[in-house]
């Protein structure tokens, strides 16, 4: 039987100068801050709170994950340890802390004293003041209060009081620091949230407070700070990268980092904000709350916030409190179904599609309300046609729908309106109220990196190519390491004739992931420049990596078009023209295919059926060096009037 933990002071002292500050969740050496990762730092504390008992590996398992874990936690407990040993210096053969008991545990074995002074310590190490209100006072700061815990709901206000801590924070270092450029922005990353829960199907929970603390924080001063999106710093999750290869590789100044652990009624959240140029840990900070009662404190919480933000920004701007608006929703039951809705969303497959579609669906069921879930649903719709390669008729009145009631809902939801610009864009083709929408969102979050993304693209396919690479670099400054943001780029430089500089731009994308699916837009690439070679080589890299599918088969017929194998091209075709009768395809499909093979009448025709069904394969039919085979011809003219994009 465990024995009954001892509860810690605010602060402890062992060895010569060291100190375990509790309350603010961070291990120092002579007033230094040392790097000590969730899972260590419980760990530490665990063995602390029992110095001189022996503290077996079952109990470590139940204390930092849960009973019936499925993880290798002999292994994490091990780097644990050995972590913990490597900042206190300890010899494991001749330890002065941590001892180990072969076979069974290990046991902490230094004096442990109460820091009479901690409230001063801590004032030296982190001068910054209480955060207002409950964020601190009502936080447990004892690490053995939540134990055993088994997830079930979600607790979104508490990223709220963490929002509040850090505008805290940077008010107080405006305040101190030097007098920034009225130009410059800083950069923060938020890392992934590290999933304590021991159960991996829950990494939609963390994911998902990420993504939340990315949207939150990316509203706080998006003139004087930005924040990476949320698909660079997903890289990092479970990445033994270091710190200051992932700022530099991200090019922030500042990482926020942290972990979370939840039970029925209550949640844990741990922070860090860590300065990038020396590892400083700036401010830190441990959450543990009930989940009963923070709908009831949203509103006090929130007006906190607004208070440290207005403080924040020296009055630059006026801040509008947060409120409890249509996009945040009224149950977290529905805020449960939505994160699951954007975590299989960002998979960016069919079958990811299909079940972000299926739990966006229920979180409107449980709140007809709210918006997010809509522009959710609206995004999963406007781009499951085109990963389908199917008619967009079949999605995109259902895309439509869903953006509609989402900006209806709440007009200042940013995702709304760019969900919206893509659907007038891709099947109405009104590019006037595209602009507006994508403008809009962009300036209701200038930090919203899909906003930039698909912006650059819609300049793009007007030919405003500066204004469009422009835009595609803010979206990658927001997303380094985008790969869809660096495709994107390449096929904007491929627009504007710029062969070279898309090769090499997609040869990157390469690098990074081999088998990209969208990287194979290479090809036109090399089409264009004649490099017949590296096309043929491309196509049975093709073949081998995504075997049978009609976007596989139609760019086969027209390469093998490009290049003089007429046989293999109508082979390809034909591949083509059987999934065809097996079930509808989108007419888009086989227009590539006649051009390369040098057939204009039928290409024309298969334009006239993709046009008829407001395909969205024709809105790049302005810029898209595929179609010049067929600029001159009186047909093509007619059809950039009829997708609106005629001088």
């Amino acid at each position: 039987m465990a024995a009954k933990p001892v509860w810690l002071p605010d602060s402890v002292r062992f060895g010569d100068d060291f100190e375990l500050d509790v309350r603010a969740y961070e291990l120092r050496c002579a007033g230094i801050p040392l790097k000590l990762k969730p899972i260590p730092m419980e760990l530490l504390l665990l063995l602390i709170e029992r110095r001189g008992e022996l503290v077996t590996r079952e109990q470590i398992v139940g204390r930092i994950w849960r009973e019936g874990v499925f993880l290798d936690t002999d292994n994490s407990i091990n780097g644990a340890i050995s972590r913990i040993r490597q900042v206190l210096r300890d010899d494991p053969e001749r330890p002065r802390f941590v001892q180990t008991v072969t076979g069974k545990g290990y046991r902490f074995i230094a004096p442990v004293l109460e820091s009479s002074a901690s409230s001063a310590t801590q004032s030296a190490a982190s001068p910054l003041p209480e955060v207002a209100g409950n964020a601190v006072a009502e936080g447990v700061s004892r690490p053995h209060a939540l134990k055993g815990l088994r997830p079930r709901t979600v607790a979104l206000g508490i990223l709220l009081v963490v929002i509040a801590a850090l505008g805290t924070y940077f008010r107080w270092s405006r305040s101190h620091a030097r007098p920034q450029p009225p130009s410059a922005r800083l950069m923060l990353a938020v890392l992934p949230f590290e999933n304590l829960t021991g159960d991996a199907a829950q990494d939609y929970f963390s994911d998902g407070m990420t993504e939340e603390m990315i949207t939150q924080l990316g509203s706080l001063d998006a003139a004087h700070l930005g924040v990476i999106a949320r698909t660079s710093v997903m890289h990092y999750k479970h990445s033994p990268e270091p710190l200051e290869q992932i700022g530099r590789e991200l090019g922030v100044q500042y990482v926020l980092e942290g972990s979370i652990r939840r039970d029925s009624d209550k949640v844990r959240i741990t922070a860090q904000l860590i300065q990038m140029k020396d590892q400083t840990h700036l401010w830190a900070r441990q959450y543990d709350r009930g989940l009963s009662n923070l709908l009831a404190l949203e509103g006090e919480i929130a007006k906190e916030i607004a208070d440290e933000i207005q403080i924040a920004l020296g009055n630059r701007m006026v801040v509008n409190p947060p409120s409890h608006s249509a996009s945040s929703p009224p149950t977290y039951e529905a805020y449960e179904l939505y994160l699951k809705g954007q975590y299989f969303w960002n998979k960016r497959s069919v079958e990811g599609f299909e079940r972000a579609i299926d739990y966006f669906q229920q979180a409107i069921d449980k709140d007809p309300g709210y918006a997010r879930a809509y522009a959710g649903l609206a995004d999963s719709y406007a781009l499951l046609g085109g990963y389908k390669m199917v008619p967009q008729v079949e999605f995109i009145p259902k895309a439509r729908a869903a953006a509609l009631r989402a900006v209806d809902l709440d007009g200042s939801l940013p995702e709304a309106h760019t969900a919206l610009a893509l659907v007038v864009q891709n099947y109405d083709w009104d590019w006037q109220t595209a602009d507006k929408e994508f403008r809009r969102a962009i300036e209701l979050n200038p930090n919203y990196a899909t906003a930039h993304h698909w912006y650059a693209e819609h300049l793009a396919f007007l030919g405003r190519f500066d204004e469009a690479l422009r835009e595609s670099e803010r979206a990658r400054q927001l997303d380094p390491l985008s790969l869809i943001i660096a495709t994107d780029n390449a096929a904007i430089l491929y627009f504007s004739r710029q062969y070279d500089r898309a090769i090499e731009q997609l040869r990157a994308v390469r690098e990074m992931d081999p088998n990209f699916p969208r990287s194979s837009i290479i090809v036109q690439a090399y089409a264009q420049k004649g490099m017949f070679a590296e096309i043929l080589a491309e196509t049975d890299r093709l073949r081998t990596v995504y075997g049978d599918t009609p976007w596989m088969w139609s760019e086969l017929a027209y390469v093998y078009g490009r290049t003089g194998h007429q046989e293999q091209a109508r082979l390809a075709l034909t591949k083509l023209e059987q999934w065809g009768r097996r079930e509808p395809l989108d007419p888009g499909a086989f227009v590539g295919p006649y051009i390369g093979m040098g057939n204009k009448d039928q290409a024309f025709a298969w334009l006239e059926k993709a046009c008829a069904q407001h395909s969205n394969t024709v809105i790049s039919i302005k810029v898209d060096p595929l179609y010049d085979p067929l600029r001159s011809d009186p047909r093509f003219r007619e059809l950039l009037r009829r997708v609106g994009l005629a001088e």
